[in-house]
């Protein structure tokens, strides 16, 4: 069962609050640093979060070899059975028949209780397409599904009654919606989102209205960082109390615009190394690290010491 009713009313989610997908630490010189990731990880679930999101595009998981993904949900498992959380993992491939493959890797190792799943990138099979793609993964993959509706980067919009049909899908939990927009397409899918289908907020700036809106949480990369207020924010809203909820976020708004002023994860790590708390701000080509500059107005908010980033 993956829902609980509540008092009589519409069933509550199972995956409802703040879920931070992680970066991944590396050294200098690139190479993964498993220690760096498990304080991360634990330090997320300590100050608050309800789970943990392994190997999204926060992760720079297409620059990850298969034995540095294998080490990240390992790492991410641990912690998360250590705090009784659960870990969401991104599985993302144009081909439905390797998507197959990942997530029954996944069921294998255990301890992974969601997977991260994008329509199917650049392919752009249509709503379809896509209903099928999706359909062959809830019925052979092992593992539950939220569905990853982020048209901007996978060429491939989905509508408000697709993502709702693909919710009454047996297995199929939840959606990461991440549209770029507040809309009318919005307010649809928040009306018509199936019973004990979560709907969590993936477009960081906006968090906060899409939670007014009656979104179930948020899987926020802006949470790698005061990771306790984006928690708090979501619980403002949750319990109604948007009076307090409204300020933090548009204080949590500036920073997510902050971070984001430049190709994440690359502003996000710049101050998580001047916070030391990993040791480097190395990210993989294709990406390039942040700038100081960004990263000065991005710690600012994140309210790390001027002079703690490196120049």
């Amino acid at each position: 069962m993956w829902w609980a009713r509540v008092d009589g009313m519409k069933p509550e989610p199972e995956f409802t609050g703040l879920y931070v997908p992680l970066v991944t630490p590396f050294t200098d010189d690139l190479r993964l640093d498993p220690d760096a990731l498990a304080r991360l990880a634990d330090e997320a679930l300590a100050a608050g979060a309800s789970g943990l999101v392994a190997l999204g595009t926060t992760a720079e998981a297409a620059t990850l070899t298969p034995e540095e993904q294998r080490t990240v949900v390992r790492v991410c498992a641990a912690v998360c059975r250590e705090h009784g959380a659960p870990l969401v993992v991104g599985v993302g491939t144009a081909d439905t028949a390797a998507a197959l493959a990942s997530l029954r890797a996944l069921a294998d190792t255990g301890g992974v209780a969601a997977a991260l799943v994008p329509a199917p990138p650049y392919v752009r099979p249509g709503e379809a397409g896509t209903v099928a793609h999706f359909t062959a993964l809830a019925e052979g993959g092992g593992v539950p599904l939220i569905v990853y509706d982020i048209p901007y980067r996978t060429g491939q919009a989905l509508g408000p009654g697709t993502v709702a049909a693909l919710g009454r899908l047996p297995g199929v939990v939840g959606t990461k919606h991440a549209t770029g927009a507040l809309d009318a397409a919005t307010m649809e899918l928040l009306d018509c989102a199936p019973p004990g289908f979560a709907v969590l907020g993936g477009d960081d700036a906006v968090i906060s209205p899409l939670l007014a809106a009656g979104a179930h949480g948020g899987i926020i990369a802006s949470a790698n960082l005061r990771t306790a207020d984006h928690a708090e924010l979501i619980a403002l809203w949750r319990h109604g109390s948007g009076t307090s909820a409204r300020p933090l976020g548009a204080e949590l708004a500036r920073l997510s615009a902050a971070l984001f002023a430049e190709p994440n994860p690359t502003v996000i790590k710049g101050v998580l190394h001047a916070q030391r708390r990993i040791p480097s701000p190395a990210v993989r080509l294709p990406l390039l690290a942040a700038s100081a500059d960004a990263v000065r107005r991005a710690a600012l908010l994140a309210t790390v010491p001027v002079l703690a980033v490196q120049r």
